[in-house]
């Protein structure tokens, strides 16, 4: 391979072959002269962030321990006013019983009226009845009576038809008089029923109000206390979810600080070892076949190659596996981390898709490697040929990315020039 380096290098023009070294050796210089630009935190701010965190912690137990309480607390005063409501459902099904009782006096009431009235005019019928029969007895002598027919009779006939009248108007008048006291009775009768079916019906109303308003009284009461009850649990959970706020925060920042500190120390370590790479050996001339192949625009913003660089550092940071032909959410390949980067971050063109590093290479701006940003691409091959890529990796800055470079090692934050066969052209999304 580096034989064949050398034929390349040998047929390419001298003067291109001087810019190409000139522009490598500039770079280089500013790689290997990087330091880790990442502040490293001390372990007394790490630890001091520990114990903010744990205190957040206790606090938020705490809170969580009367939350818990205070729900306990909400479930019995709950339960109270569903048994009230219960209660005051059941006093509505018997005021209801109640109602149709007292309609049902209501109308044996109306009827006794009636009967009593009626038999109030069969009383003053016979009375005048009566009243006509004396004044014709008072006409016919003023003493229509048993001993005076006797007296005056014609004959023997004569007095049996007088006794015959005088029966037959006694009976008529006993008859009418009978008939008098038994409606008045009856009417009396139904009154006395109709009125004790009255006082019953009111008194059974009073009684369901009553009822009706105590249970009223105790739902109003229990729903108070429930309301007031709700209101302190929600400040509780305001408490709470404020107290959890506060612990994720202290919870970030420890886990920033940690990570920060991991961070620096790599750079560190990988700064170190690019000042000992001979970088000139690891990247291919610029006049390899196919390397100035690519598009002429891009399609990402710098908002959206910021969040893939983002997603990157995340997956690394987590220490998920490299997996062949994966592209996450648990593990990756090479352009299986660089698909699922900018697929997070948002770019949804119809052509951008999970293609193997050589198709990204054509798919992508060309951008030399002094003037490369982080979210710009890095592409490593075999030989001086875009045929031979068989790596990609996401730039971070400052020398270094973010890749998913194999089985063994996994996912690393590392210097782009720890791997050889580096294309000297980047790839803008």
């Amino acid at each position: 391979m580096r034989a064949r380096v050398h034929v390349l290098v040998k047929r390419a023009l001298s003067v291109v072959l001087s810019l190409t070294l000139l522009a490598t050796i500039n770079f280089s210089a500013h790689i290997t002269s990087a330091e880790a630009k990442t502040r490293k935190p001390t372990i007394a701010e790490i630890n001091e962030a520990k114990k903010k965190e744990a205190e957040k912690k206790a606090a938020a137990d705490k809170a969580k321990a009367q939350l818990n309480a205070a729900s306990n607390q909400l479930k019995v005063l709950t339960a109270k006013a569903v048994a009230a409501r219960n209660r005051y459902l059941q006093e509505l099904k018997k005021l209801e019983i109640a109602t149709k009782k007292a309609e049902i006096a209501r109308k044996k009431e109306e009827a006794a009226n009636k009967k009593s009235n009626a038999a109030q005019v069969a009383v003053v019928s016979s009375k005048n009845h009566i009243g006509k029969v004396a004044a014709n007895a008072y006409i016919m002598g003023s003493g229509f009576t048993d001993f005076d027919s006797i007296l005056h009779a014609d004959g023997p006939q004569d007095l049996m038809d007088r006794l015959s009248t005088l029966d037959a108007v006694g009976e008529n008048n006993s008859s009418i008089l009978l008939r008098l006291k038994v409606a008045e009775e009856s009417a009396r009768l139904a009154k006395i029923e109709a009125e004790e079916a009255r006082v019953e019906a009111v008194a059974a109303r009073k009684e369901q109000a009553d009822a009706t308003a105590r249970v009223a009284a105790a739902k109003k009461e229990a729903d108070q206390a429930r309301a007031a009850q709700e209101v302190e649990v929600k400040k509780l959970q305001q408490m709470q979810d404020k107290l959890i706020a506060e612990l994720l925060s202290a919870r970030k920042k420890r886990v920033t600080l940690e990570q920060q500190r991991q961070l620096a120390i790599l750079e560190e370590a990988l700064a170190a070892r690019a000042e000992q790479t001979d970088v000139k050996a690891k990247v291919w001339p610029v006049n390899g076949i196919g390397f100035s192949k690519g598009r002429t625009t891009i399609r990402s913003t710098e908002s959206i190659r910021t969040n893939a660089v983002a997603f990157a550092k995340k997956q690394v940071i987590a220490r998920k596996p490299y997996v062949w032909g994966n592209e996450g959410p648990n593990s990756f390949d090479c352009s299986g981390l660089v698909y699922a980067a900018y697929r997070s971050a948002g770019l949804g063109y119809p052509e951008w898709d999970r293609v193997n590093s050589r198709i990204y290479y054509s798919w992508t701006k060309r951008i030399p490697l002094n003037e490369l940003q982080p979210g710009d691409l890095l592409y490593y091959s075999y030989k001086a040929d875009i045929s031979t890529i068989h790596h990609i990796t996401i730039y971070a800055g400052n020398g270094m990315m973010w890749e998913a470079h194999n089985t063994r090692k996994g996912l690393l934050y590392s210097s782009i020039y720890s791997i050889p066969g580096l294309i000297p052209f980047g790839g803008r999304v």
